[in-house]
């Protein structure tokens, strides 16, 4: 299995640090792919980190994933609690993927209770701040081992 990990950042992580830091902290996006970048390279990965504020392109990027990558971490932004067409996607990639979510979902505003990813979700990581992407890849890195 190939060991090239997708990292896919949906709507408004754009503004890391800057938007809601009482919820979200203040790293930026930057800080945060600086860090996967060097624990990807601890564990042998190769990375692939992107943003988007459009659904239609992280639907193309999982897409994409199909051909060469053997996970994906997605944290969809708002699109978790909407998007069908993510959960598609990712329902047609056959590797493993983990969810995360910076804040605990499960304590905010109940209409971001549900999300559709987590059904396709082998894992979901929520409220451990930007550290979560970090528990993603090590996870990654055992399933694709």
């Amino acid at each position: 299995m190939t060991r090239t990990i997708v990292v896919l950042n949906g709507p408004n992580l754009n503004l890391l640090g800057k938007r809601q830091p009482e919820i979200y902290g203040h790293e930026t996006l930057a800080d945060v792919e600086g860090a996967c970048a060097a624990l990807a390279r601890d564990l042998g990965l190769d990375l692939r980190f992107l943003q988007s504020n459009h659904e239609g392109e992280l639907i193309d990027w999982i897409q994409a994933a199909r051909a060469d990558a053997g996970g994906i971490v997605i944290n969809p932004g708002a699109y978790s609690h909407t998007s069908v067409a993510i959960l598609d996607a990712l329902n047609a990639f056959d590797g493993p993927v983990i969810e995360v979510h910076i804040s605990n979902i499960h304590r905010r505003e109940s209409f971001r209770h549900r999300s559709f990813v987590s059904l396709r979700a082998d894992g979901v990581i929520a409220g451990c701040g930007t550290e979560g992407y970090l528990l993603a890849l090590r996870r990654l890195a055992t399933l694709t081992g």
